[in-house]
């Protein structure tokens, strides 16, 4: 639940804002929903009577998160996850704007199912949601939807979830209609024929495993054909998930280009690899599928860089039912609201990527993608703001994790770093104690 709203001051943080390119030390006063001021001496000149002075003795102080690829399973599927307890997870997570997928029961493929979603988010959930509607009518990958009355409803983006859209026809379709409305298409590149009856990375570990694989070019041949479809039409498009060296080679020619174009990975595919699957782990089943050590270390390097845009926590509750099952037999997916930030401070802690660089990719970039306030610490900017101790050392106990599933891939994981305050819009929601 969340707190009152006095006024607050964040004093003697490191102050990590993207939007302006910023990493030093300063305050951040926070009153009435919004950020007032971020900047080095705002307690020394005084604050206002009333103000919550919170000594944040060296801990980080960013913009929230931005979740930009979340199931959550209303309506329809309530047993895997609710707004309340995805909303909960998130918060525990730094997460203070979670996008949730069209893969509900109904699709959300028409106003009346955005603006459901939107009046019970508001109602039972403690972060900001946003849905995504479907790209196409029941996802079928037929026929589009009307991507304009659901824009004006409040859906984000477009999405068939993780179904891709084979018939490029109705892509070329979407993304020229999208264009006349600046919309942005998010396209899950798997082409299913190639996936065939596989279920993890093809490959030696696969062959040693005795499963079948799933070749890279299953993604990018989906992604290329796409980036074509771009050129085209000159429509808005992200890639909802890339894996693989293979894709990053697409990706970075379509940018070269000056196509719009953006991509997403993530956290699972950052920080994990395919030998972590080890005696068949069910709960690192993903699609699609975590690939070689090569390929994760190529992601690494693509968001240091900034080829990739967005890290995502690709957060897909499943119960025990479908996980405890052999690995070909399982359903696919892994939670992630709670750990993707911690599990991206490891490649902080390892030199491999800047703080403001992975924060740039957890919130700064999937706002301005999508449109969204946040993201920023700029005065007037919304007063979604995180504290984060960076060095705290911990182990994740899935029986302390706030969804309502426990499938993570992170099980008894060793972390470094983990939120200590999630405030939205003005209020606490989250305070590690």
């Amino acid at each position: 639940m969340r707190t009152d709203r006095r006024p607050i001051l964040l004093a003697n943080a490191r102050l990590i804002d993207p939007s302006r390119d910023l990493d030093g030390p300063g305050d951040v006063l926070i009153a009435d929903g919004t950020i007032r001021d971020a900047r080095r001496g705002i307690g020394a000149a005084g604050v206002p009577e009333g103000t919550d002075i919170i000594n944040c003795a060296g801990k980080v102080v960013a913009p929230g998160l931005v979740d930009m690829r979340a199931f959550v399973g209303e309506p329809g599927a309530g047993h895997r996850e609710t707004f309340a307890s995805a909303s909960l997870a998130a918060a525990a997570g730094g997460i203070t704007t979670i996008v949730c997928q069209p893969d509900t029961k109904p699709v959300i493929d028409n106003s009346a199912t955005v603006d459901f979603i939107l009046r019970r988010a508001r109602d039972t959930a403690i972060v900001n949601i946003h849905p995504m509607a479907a790209l196409t009518k029941g996802m079928k990958g037929e026929e589009m939807t009307e991507i304009g009355l659901l824009k004006a409803a409040g859906a984000v983006a477009f999405t068939d979830g993780d179904k891709s859209v084979m018939n490029a026809l109705v892509m070329r379709r979407a993304l020229t209609y999208a264009r006349d409305f600046d919309a942005l298409i998010v396209h899950h590149t798997e082409d299913p024929n190639l996936v065939g009856e596989g279920v993890m990375n093809e490959g030696e570990f696969a062959s040693r495993l005795g499963l079948f694989g799933i070749p890279n070019a299953s993604e990018a041949v989906v992604l290329e054909r796409d980036m074509r479809l771009v050129a085209l039409t000159g429509g808005r498009y992200h890639a909802a998930s890339l894996t693989c060296t293979d894709s990053l080679d697409v990706l970075k020619r379509a940018k070269d280009a000056g196509l719009g174009v953006s991509a997403s990975a993530s956290i699972n595919h950052i920080t994990l690899n395919e030998n972590d699957i080890g005696p068949y782990r069910t709960f690192l089943k993903l699609s699609p599928p975590l690939r070689t050590e090569q390929d994760r270390a190529a992601l690494v390097a693509a968001l240091a860089s900034g080829l990739i845009d967005v890290i995502m926590s690709d957060h897909n509750p499943q119960d025990v039912e479908v996980k405890r099952l052999p690995f070909a037999e399982a359903a696919h997916g892994a939670i992630g609201l709670e750990t993707m930030l911690s599990a991206g401070l490891r490649l902080v802690h390892s030199g491999e990527v800047e703080l403001k660089t992975l924060i740039r990719a957890m919130s700064t970039r999937p706002a301005e993608l999508l449109g969204l306030p946040g993201g920023s610490l700029r005065p007037g900017s919304p007063a979604d703001v995180i504290v984060i101790d960076l060095d705290t050392p911990w182990v994740l106990d899935p029986a302390d994790l706030k969804s309502q599933c426990k499938n993570t891939p992170f099980d008894e994981a060793r972390f470094s770093g983990r939120v200590a305050r999630t405030i939205v819009d003005g209020r606490t929601v989250y305070e590690h104690v």
